[in-house]
């Protein structure tokens, strides 16, 4: 299954949600493959590599091949392609290039050896955008805990939709979207806010949006495991005391987003 993690809005959790859901997936056994396909290459460098191929999402996209494309994480089952276009050369590419929009996913869709596919996309409107969102078979989407952000992310995204539509055509039909609630805050009312968000993504995109039950708290916890370069839920299991709320959230987002699989596999990191 290839997931494409995607918002019009930047600095609204995606590179974190991309990172630590591949993390949780890789430690339950799921070979994984990362995809940073942002012009900022901070996917890139959340992991370590232990061994960096020759090429990356440059030639992925402009070969739709991903032979010599990924490298290699030092956390087991974990790969990755990485950015390697800071000058934004590949969007002019795929503006002139016919089928450009549409390369990334015939190269995905031939590999074999992954269980999952994860794409982080940029935060703006774009080609480079449009080709993530169009080699998904999903889309997953972090929404801000505000209502003027959730009705803006609502508009924005179905615009994005509306527009890639005729893509399928092309044999690039746009995934089903669901949207995540990230950085909730732990207030009484917290519920009564998420309840209004869903409700008014729900009216502003015609349903066409479906809102997950799961929503990420905002806790530092995720700031630290970034900088400390690991999946967020290992970071957590090393504390003593420390309630599993990472661990439990990225759980229920599993259980969401990739029924089919099982996370009893989930290793007891140290």
């Amino acid at each position: 299954m290839i997931v494409t993690i995607c918002s019009t809005k930047g600095g609204v959790g995606k590179t974190t949600t991309t990172a630590n859901l591949g993390g949780i997936l890789a430690d339950a056994g799921q070979r994984v493959l990362l995809v940073d396909a942002d012009i900022q290459p901070t996917l890139s460098s959340y992991y370590p590599l232990s061994e960096r191929s020759p090429y990356g999402l440059h030639q992925l996209v402009t070969s739709g091949n991903v032979e010599g494309c990924i490298s290699q994480t030092t956390l087991p089952n974990l790969d990755i392609v990485i950015s390697d276009d800071p000058e934004g050369s590949l969007e002019t590419w795929i503006l002139h290039t016919p089928d450009g929009r549409i390369r990334m996913r015939t190269a995905l869709r031939a590999v074999q050896d992954y269980d999952v596919v994860l794409i982080d996309t940029q935060g703006a409107v774009g080609p480079l955008q449009d080709v993530g969102v169009l080699a998904g078979d999903l889309l997953l989407s972090p929404i801000p805990p505000e209502i003027l952000s959730a009705r803006e992310f609502a508009r924005g995204t179905l615009g994005m939709l509306d527009r890639l539509q005729p893509m399928q055509h092309l044999g690039a039909p746009v995934g089903h979207l669901y949207g995540l609630l990230y950085r909730m805050d732990h207030t009484v009312d917290a519920r009564q806010v998420a309840d209004t968000l869903r409700k008014a993504t729900f009216a502003e995109s015609r349903g066409t949006i479906s809102v997950l039950d799961t929503v990420v708290p905002s806790t530092v916890v995720y700031r630290e495991a970034a900088t400390a370069q690991v999946p967020v839920h290992r970071l957590e299991r090393r504390r003593r005391g420390t309630a599993p709320s990472a661990l439990e959230t990225l759980s229920a987002l599993v259980r969401e987003v990739f029924p089919h699989i099982d996370l009893g596999g989930l290793r007891d990191e140290i």
